[in-house]
């Protein structure tokens, strides 16, 4: 574990700590997939305290903790995230933006990456999660995405998953081990796919997996960073010569 993973989870450890011993809520920043793993891999060390998950929705990659409940706490309270709708000035002016698009401009404004949760991509809008302190500004200063005039508003209406911007997908492979279909989806050779498992860059369900001759579930969520993600739904049919269709949920 290097100086800022140990940085981290004392973090995390005096957050549990003060909301145990003050009673009160108290909250991270958007974590990324390895920061997440580092939670998971300490969450029996932390259990004395309630701690959620949430990123906006349900299924959102980055996503806050909290520490605290009701019961401990004597009172509710939510998560510090608003969603900001991204839109065009001018509607038939707006370019078709990626995810990468949205994300530089914003950490062109000097954001810090913990304040931006997911981007959830519709067309030529976007909705971002961000914490509620940095929202007023983002929506006071995002005014240009590379060649496009935008505005930014607090959304009317919040999407309720991030898998609407997913693509489904039926693919062929041999196996359902995770090499395998990593292989065939970002189109890799068996052994790029192994590599990625090397450069701790593979997570399932929010949990780092270095191991690549493991077999996917039904449900599963797969990031690949660098590449994108992906869910596994099942298991469709089988070919006359043995191969398997996977049906899955791709991002866009």
């Amino acid at each position: 574990m290097d100086s800022e993973d140990i940085l981290f989870t004392k973090r995390l450890k005096e957050l549990a700590d003060r909301a145990y011993q003050n009673s009160e809520y108290f909250f991270t920043g958007f974590l990324s997939a390895p920061e997440l793993d580092l939670y998971y891999n300490m969450e029996r060390e932390l259990s004395f305290v309630p701690i959620t998950i949430f990123g906006g929705t349900a299924d959102c990659e980055r996503v806050m903790l909290r520490f605290g409940s009701e019961e401990l706490c004597g009172y509710q309270e939510a998560f510090p995230i608003q969603c900001i709708e991204i839109m065009p000035l001018v509607e038939k002016f707006g370019e078709e933006l990626g995810h990468r698009d949205y994300l530089g401009a914003l950490m062109n404004l000097g954001i810090e990456r913990s304040t931006l949760g997911d981007i959830i991509i519709e067309g030529k809008h976007a909705f971002l999660f961000c914490t509620e302190k940095m929202a007023s500004y983002i929506i006071q200063n995002l005014d240009t995405i590379r060649h496009t005039n935008v505005k930014c508003q607090l959304a009317k209406t919040i999407p309720k998953s991030t898998i609407i911007r997913m693509e489904h997908k039926t693919v062929q492979v041999n196996t359902v081990r995770i090499d395998s279909i990593i292989a065939k989806i970002y189109n890799l050779s068996r052994s790029e796919s192994v590599e990625l498992f090397r450069a701790k860059r593979i997570f399932v369900n929010g949990r780092l997996n270095e191991n690549n001759g493991g077999q996917l579930k039904p449900g599963d969520k797969v990031s690949v960073r660098g590449f994108g993600r992906f869910q596994f739904v099942e298991i469709v049919g089988e070919t006359r010569k043995g191969k398997l269709n996977v049906s899955i949920n791709i991002s866009c």
